[in-house]
């Protein structure tokens, strides 16, 4: 993620008449120990005649003596450097015991070195009330520091002051303002008064303009700039010296570029020296300008390269438009918290306690957008084992039609208001929807916690606890029963109206329920009451005339639907709004609903067939009423109820919230979902069918996102990027199952599978970091090999029936991959090529159409995500028109796990197909994937010796699913990430003379083609967890690579990359962001370390099964 920029600063000085130049003294070079990289630097002085003195001072800043043996009209110097600006932490350094803690002493020989650092000014009436005022307690030395530079820096106003020279302290406070070489010396001057060694720093400062805009405060300079600058530096025992910068508060980080570091700031002045009288001009000149930046994922492209990147985009619409693909994209983007990146909730657990406010904010955003006038409906999620409550799953509606379903949106209660709502009016509430339906309202009926279940409950606990404070380890049990005992056994928990479709299917029907009970108890829980109601007790039925809901076929063409107005008046709408052809329409809709029958109580083993199963439900809960609403089979039956229940709430003037069943699917519907994963948010967004829409989608989606306080990032403990970690999941299919280009054209699916297959690069590239055969989306080749041939017979027999036949039914294309694109267990959803709702045979839902591409990782930005839809839209509209048909699959065998593991090879596959696309008229780039390789494949760092470059970055590795282990309540297994690797490629290597080596063993580097470049894979051990494959070998920690002089037998140089902090810092938290992240990485990079001494290096044979890589662990 570095940046090179180039810095030029010019100062003119014009005399109006020929003068002598005594001696300058010129400091203006960074100093050697500046923590910025300084790649290359020049100083040009006019004029040209004069002798220069490179030397340093007694403080080992860089200096040039000038010396002019001629007058001169005038006096120029122009300094030009270039600097790597990456990012350093200023926070990463250990204090010695002794210097923890504030107040503290230097040691003897120390306090005497430090002298002339601790030298103080006599302190006049304004310095000794400021010291005095500055609490002089025990506290960590960091914390008062910062405190200490923070205080100052809202103290002293600042102020551009051209005056020459450095106002006292005494000035300064009294003035209340200064320049910045004025807070300085005053920040120098207070710290040596609290006793510690201080000096003052003149040099650069370089700001670059954030890439991202900051939520919380300040976000920076709007552009790049750069000034002369001063600041303090502090030294700190074990740290060295701390820079802090007064005039902004914060510590000096990589933008401040130290050329002289002093006691005293007459010693830190930029240009010295005597010239005779005269008058004189000055100018003075300073830019800065990035000359190289790297591919980096929060600006991965220029607004040029995004036009480029957007026509494309519009081409590749075009031609699927005239080749009538009707291609719709979707997808699962995944997001973490921005404030609390080490909760267990966004890193591991499904549930927690901000997911659902987070993603309620982020629906809102969302449903504004898309569907101001659409359902927001809170349902029922995933139910996985283990899991004691189901997960919540946060939705929008709305009609494709621009109907509305859900007319005031200030009837949509907020979760976070209180409204008061109480058991009372809910059934009024649902007496009301009743009558909106035709039925009566009283068969409107309470229902209660179970009592006889609580008082056995209450009988079970320990004898020395409290219902009220049960002390049970589980704290959801806990907290249920405090809160029925609280509430009390006799309190009504909601209402319930027992309501369907008449069998006629005209007008709704009710009834009373038959319960066993006096009252109807509630199963024991904490979901809402509609999934707690008795069901088990209702009167028994044969299964012949239970009456199923089933849904419909998607693929069955449908009507329109009935406009909001017509439902409202079906229901009871306003009067005034009715025609006469639309009363008639309501009344024959409200037709009566209480036959005798269904008063009829069933006599014993009677099938009571008659009675009302499905219900509705009413249920107040921390002061807002919650609907819960009813299945339906079709569509117009749930919009009815819902418009009755509008209707209710518009003529109480009460807020709710739908919860319950959802609308049946149907393609005259659009869902947007939000819903928790282990670690993350999930937004289910809408299929888009143009690029343009997709583009608005994906770019708002982040947008709100990045509003909300959700980000796309999330980081390792070492720094390393790893997206969300939930995936981004994408969905392609069509609008309706008969539009889906997969099932209308089998060998579209054939020809994205295949093209997949002999493109690794394509499966890793854009993967998370869980890769390999037991991972939640494995190639088809690592789950099974033996599958390759099969999908070969799959291909041709699908090819055999679209010649016989001149058609592939879409069953088939189901039963001849369903088996073949799974994962090592069989498990059809875990596979890169997720086909479970192309068209399964298990239920409607099964049978959409869709294709989901499982092994995409969340892209941080917005436009990285788009780059890779592109990318895929491009191949579907170049296997619409010709085919992907391979005379057969590559067997990669171990070579994908060997040299598909390292970036080169990746990026070499990458290009290829990135010239098959140009030569089908699309004229992508593989510079427009730069910025994913350098999230996917991290550069650690590169070292130049002896004209041979070597260059180390991230490799990938696979986890391995450990083997099944017991645990309490059932069996848990382990994922082994204990293994890494790292790519090692050489530039200038001369072969036969020079080895480079890994911790003393010959990498075993191969040719890509380029001559001298040579590269290889290192795999080594990065930690020792418990559980892990071959728990005895120890970590491989640091790994020093040696450049060989086989003919000298020494090491000509080397670097060194340490696995963890090379000081032993152990990072207790996640880092913030990525600019925490790259500074930990780059903490670990050493372009020094070579192995000392004489190096005779074993020669070693190749594993025939992983030729590129080297094992660290079986040496």
């Amino acid at each position: 993620m570095s940046i090179h920029v180039a810095l030029n600063h010019v100062t003119h000085y014009r005399y109006d008449r020929p003068i002598n130049l005594g001696p300058q003294i010129i400091r203006l070079r960074p100093c050697a120990h500046a923590r910025t990289r300084i790649l290359s630097y020049s100083m040009k002085v006019t004029p040209g005649e004069h002798f220069i003195n490179w030397q340093q001072d007694p403080q080992a800043n860089y200096l040039a003596r000038l010396v002019f043996p001629e007058k001169t009209t005038e006096f120029r110097i122009e300094v030009d450097f270039v600097a790597e600006m990456a990012v350093h932490n200023p926070f990463d350094f250990f204090l010695e015991p002794r210097a923890e803690m504030f107040p503290f002493s230097y040691p003897g020989e120390q306090a005497i070195e430090l002298q002339p650092y601790r030298a103080c000014i006599t302190p006049r009436p304004q310095l000794n009330a400021y010291l005095r005022s500055i609490p002089f307690e025990k506290v960590r030395t960091i914390d008062f520091l910062v405190g200490l530079n923070q205080r100052i820096h809202n103290d002293i106003r600042y102020t551009i002051r051209m005056e020459p020279g450095v106002q006292t302290p005494e000035e300064t406070l009294t003035k209340r303002s200064g320049s910045c070489r004025d807070s300085a010396w005053l920040l120098v001057q207070v710290a040596r008064h609290m006793g510690l060694a201080s000096r003052f720093v003149s040099g650069y400062l370089i700001q670059l303009a954030p890439d991202i805009k900051s939520l919380d405060g300040p976000s920076g300079t709007e552009i790049d700039f750069t000034d002369l600058h001063a600041w303090c530096e502090v030294y700190l025992p074990g740290a060295g010296w701390v820079g802090l910068d007064p005039t902004s508060g914060l510590l000096a980080g990589e933008g401040h570029i130290p050329v002289a570091c002093s006691p005293d700031p007459g010693s830190a002045a930029p240009v010295t020296g005597a010239v005779d009288k005269s008058e004189c001009e000055f100018e003075h000149s300073m830019s800065v300008s990035r000359i190289w930046e790297a591919p980096r994922v929060t600006k991965p492209y220029s607004e040029d390269e995004w036009l480029k990147i957007d026509a494309i985009g519009g081409q590749v619409d075009k031609d699927l438009q005239s080749l009538d693909v009707r291609l719709t994209q979707g997808g699962e983007p995944t997001f973490v918290s921005v404030d609390d990146r080490d909760g267990a909730e966004w890193n591991t657990e499904a549930m927690g306690p901000t997911k659902r406010i987070l993603s309620a904010s982020l629906l809102d955003k969302l449903r504004t957008e898309y569907a101001p006038f659409g359902l927001r409906h809170y349902g029922q999620g995933k139910w996985y084992p283990g899991e004691q409550l189901p997960r919540w799953s946060l939705n929008v509606f709305w009609r494709k039609d621009g109907e509305p379903l859900w007319l005031n949106p200030n009837l949509v209660a907020d979760e976070a208001v209180d409204y008061g709502v109480s058991a009372e009016d809910a059934g009024a509430f649902l007496r009301g929807v009743a009558e909106r339906l035709g039925v009566l309202p009283k068969w409107v009926f309470p229902a209660f916690e179970d009592v006889w279940y609580y008082l056995w409950r209450e009988r079970r606990l320990p004898e020395n606890v409290d219902p009220f404070d049960a002390r049970l380890d589980d704290e959801l049990e806990r907290d249920r029963l405090r809160k029925v005992y609280m509430q009390g056994l006799d309190k009504t928990i909601g209402q319930v109206l027992p309501i369907a479709r008449n069998t006629g299917g005209q007008g709704w029907q009710s009834g009373p329920w038959f319960l066993r009970d006096e009252r109807c108890y509630l199963i024991p829980g904490d979901s809402p009451i509609g999934y707690r109601l008795p069901l088990d007790s209702q009167p028994w039925v044969n299964r012949g005339d239970y009456p199923y809901i089933n849904q419909a076929d998607p693929s069955i063409a449908q009507a329109a639907l009935p406009s909001h107005a017509q439902l409202r008046v079906r229901v009871g709408g306003p009067a005034h709004k009715r025609t006469q052809e639309q009363s008639q329409e309501a009344s024959s809709h409200r037709l009566s609903s209480d036959p005798t029958a269904a008063l009829k109580k069933p006599a014993m083993f009677e099938s009571a067939s008659w009675v009302t199963r499905t219900f509705m439900c009413a249920e107040p809960r921390q002061g807002k009423l919650y609907v819960f609403m009813p299945p339906t089979i079709c569509l117009e039956d749930y919009l009815e109820v819902l418009a009755a229940v509008e209707s209710t709430a518009e003529a109480m003037g009460l807020p709710v919230i739908i919860e319950g069943y959802e609308p049946p699917r149907d393609a005259r519907l659009t869902v947007l979902r939000v819903t928790p994963d282990p670690g993350v948010i999930e937004v289910n967004v809408q299929p888009a069918a143009s690029w343009d829409e997709l583009t608005q989608h994906t770019n708002f989606l982040y947008e709100a996102a990045h509003q909300t306080r959700l980000s796309t990032e999330k980081f390792m403990v070492d720094g390393r990027h790893t997206g969300t970690g939930g995936g981004n999941h994408f969905v392609l299919g069509g609008a309706t199952p008969g539009d889906s280009p997969f099932l209308r054209r089998p060998d579209l699916l054939a020809s994205m599978v295949a093209y997949w297959h002999n493109h690794p690069a394509l499966s890793y590239l854009f993967s998370g970091l869980f890769i390999g055969p037991t991972s939640q989306a494995p190639r088809v080749d690592e789950a099974r090999h033996e599958s390759v041939r099969e999908l070969e017979v799959a291909f041709e027999e699908m090819r055999r029936q679209e010649t016989m036949f001149n058609n592939v039914p879409p069953w088939m294309v189901d039963r001849a991959l369903r088996n073949l694109l799974v994962d090592v267990t069989g498990n059809t959803h875990r596979a890169e090529f997720c086909i479970d709702k192309l068209y399964s045979p298990d239920s409607a839902t099964g049978r959409l159409g869709l294709l989901e591409m499982r092994a995409f990782e969340m892209p941080p930005h917005a436009r990285m995500s788009l780059a890779q839809q592109l990318l895929m839209r491009a191949l579907v509209a170049r296997f619409w028109q010709k085919p992907y048909q391979p005379s057969s699959l590559i067997r990669w065998g171990t070579g994908l796990h060997d040299r598909y593991m390292l970036p080169h090879f990746v990026w070499a596959d990458l290009c290829d197909v990135i010239e098959e696309l140009n030569l089908s008229g699309y004229a992508f780039k593989a510079e427009w994937f730069a910025p994913h390789f350098e999230f996917r494949f991290p550069h650690i760092g590169e070292v130049d010796i002896s004209n041979v470059r070597i260059d180390v970055r991230m490799a990938l590795e696979p986890w391995h699913v450990m083997g099944e282990e017991g645990a309490q309540g059932g069996t848990v297994r382990y994922v082994d990430s204990s293994l890494e690797r790292v790519q090692v490629k050489v530039n200038g290597f001369i072969e036969g003379r020079h080895v480079v080596t890994c911790n003393g063993e010959p990498v075993p580097l191969h040719p890509t083609g380029v001559q001298g470049e040579y590269v290889a894979g290192v795999r080594y051990r990065a930690w020792q967890p418990p559980n892990c494959l071959h728990p005895t070998i120890g970590v491989h920690a640091p790994l020093t690579f040696d450049l060989v002089d086989t003919w000298m037998h020494r090491s000509l140089g080397g670097c060194q990359y340490h696995v963890a902090h090379p000081g032993g810092r152990n990072y207790d938290t996640f880092p913030v962001n990525a600019y925490e992240a790259e500074a930990r990485r780059l903490a670990r990079f050493f372009r020094i370390g070579h192995t000392p001494g004489e190096v005779r290096v074993d020669q070693r044979h190749l594993n025939p099964d992983f030729p590129f890589t080297l094992d660290l662990r079986l040496t």
